[in-house]
């Protein structure tokens, strides 16, 4: 038993020496490692959210172009819709005004040639009965 107690004390010298030698520096290091890994993991998750809040911001900030967008498109097909009927409107009243003007001459011209066909019915029955009577009394 003598003769183990030196490798006894020897190995306990080894493993008190190289839990302070090795095992707590690279405890250390392994802490440090684990620290800076877990405090990227947590930058990246502070970014990802950060980006995810962009995006969310993005997208409404589009929805909200495009609904403008909208809006404006609608507003401007209602006042060219507008102008449309409008010079729609205008139209059909010429075209009424060229109708009524056409229809007056019209009458105009009719009255005119009913006039001129009495005046010329009226000689021309003066004429027949001038030669009726003229041809009876010869």
């Amino acid at each position: 038993m003598l003769r183990a107690l030196p490798t006894f004390f020897l190995v306990l010298f080894l493993h008190f020496y190289l839990k302070k030698m090795f095992f707590q520096p690279l405890e250390r290091v392994l802490a440090e490692r684990r620290a800076a890994t877990d405090g990227a993991r947590e930058a990246a998750q502070v970014s990802l959210a950060k980006a995810e809040t962009l995006a969310a911001q993005y997208e409404e900030a589009i929805r909200a172009a495009r609904a403008d967008i909208a809006r404006q498109n609608e507003e401007v097909r209602q006042r060219l819709q507008a102008e449309q009927a409008e010079a729609i409107g205008a139209a059909r009243l010429q075209a009424r005004k060229a109708v009524e003007t056409a229809r007056a001459e019209i009458t105009a011209e009719v009255e005119s040639a009913r006039a001129s066909l009495r005046a010329e019915s009226e000689a021309l029955a003066h004429r027949i009965a001038n030669r009726l009577l003229a041809g009876r009394a010869a």
